[in-house]
């Protein structure tokens, strides 16, 4: 098996670049199709953030209350947006690769012609379509019904931090996603996931948690990029944004290398 895994590098090598990034789009693309179809995935990972948005950001709360000279409406908007592009990330990368893996469905991948980090991109890009997509709808209800007034430059702004913001998650999830079995990886994210959102301010803001876990989230990556979408409404801890993106580069080198040693592991199993 081993110099099966090896044949096929002499061939994506000569293989041309526009059928290269033609391989990766249709990764992509299908990806994508599959995850959209599977309501447990698209379903779950846009409704779950924009109804608590709605609950506390909407019905719960009066559009003129504000969190340090910002409306609860635009600040909740940061935060909810936040755990739903953790939830598209974890939910998007480590379940997908854990049951892929259980299914055999790595060897043929393997087996194949197919540009190695294609799988890995695929998975990465779908993660990142469905933040954007959690972050817009959240803008949209906000505006539409809670009353955010946001310019358009901002608007992007928070998108596209967000969207920058689910890497990390990304790297977690392939980390996660390469030691749990398929049976298990819902519930072993959701004691992850769910823990780290509320630690890390997401559910209620930072300053109204206690003196300790305020001390203990600065060590958390929800926390950081929560702070740094804070940080364009202007609602931030006044920290330097240079710390909180360290902190989430720091974070996912550190799962990054994690996952390939799950990698290493697979492949000796595979082709030892």
């Amino acid at each position: 098996m081993a110099t099966v895994s090896n044949t096929f590098a002499p061939s994506s090598l000569g293989r041309p670049l526009s059928k290269t990034l033609a391989i990766y789009f249709k990764e992509a693309k299908y990806e994508f199709l599959t995850r959209l179809r599977l309501r447990a995935y698209s379903f779950s990972t846009i409704t779950f953030p924009v109804m608590f948005y709605v609950l506390f950001g909407l019905v719960l709360n009066q559009k003129d209350a504000a969190i340090g000279g910002t409306t609860i409406a635009t600040y909740l908007i940061t935060s909810y947006g936040t755990f739903g592009v953790m939830g598209a990330s974890l939910f998007g990368t480590a379940s997908g690769l854990a049951a892929e893996r259980g299914l055999g469905w790595l060897q043929v991948k393997r087996a194949s012609p197919m540009p190695p980090f294609a799988y890995f991109t695929a998975k990465v890009a779908l993660s990142m379509i469905f933040s954007a997509a959690v972050v817009c709808l959240l803008l949209l209800i906000g505006v539409t019904f809670g009353g955010v007034h946001m310019p358009l430059l901002d608007a992007a702004k928070l998108v596209a931090v967000l969207v920058a913001g689910s890497l990390p998650f990304c790297a977690m999830g392939l980390a996660i996603g390469y030691f749990v079995g398929p049976n298990s990886a819902v519930a072993t994210i959701n004691l992850i996931y769910l823990p780290l959102s509320f630690c890390s301010g997401l559910w209620v803001p930072i300053m109204f948690l206690p003196k300790l876990m305020q001390q203990i989230a600065h060590f958390l990556p929800p926390y950081h990029l929560a702070q740094l979408a804070l940080g364009v409404v202007g609602a931030g801890q006044r920290e330097s944004n240079w710390i909180h993106w360290e902190a989430l580069i720091g974070f996912s080198l550190i799962c990054l290398g994690v996952a390939r040693l799950g990698f290493q592991r697979d492949e000796g199993k595979m082709y030892g």
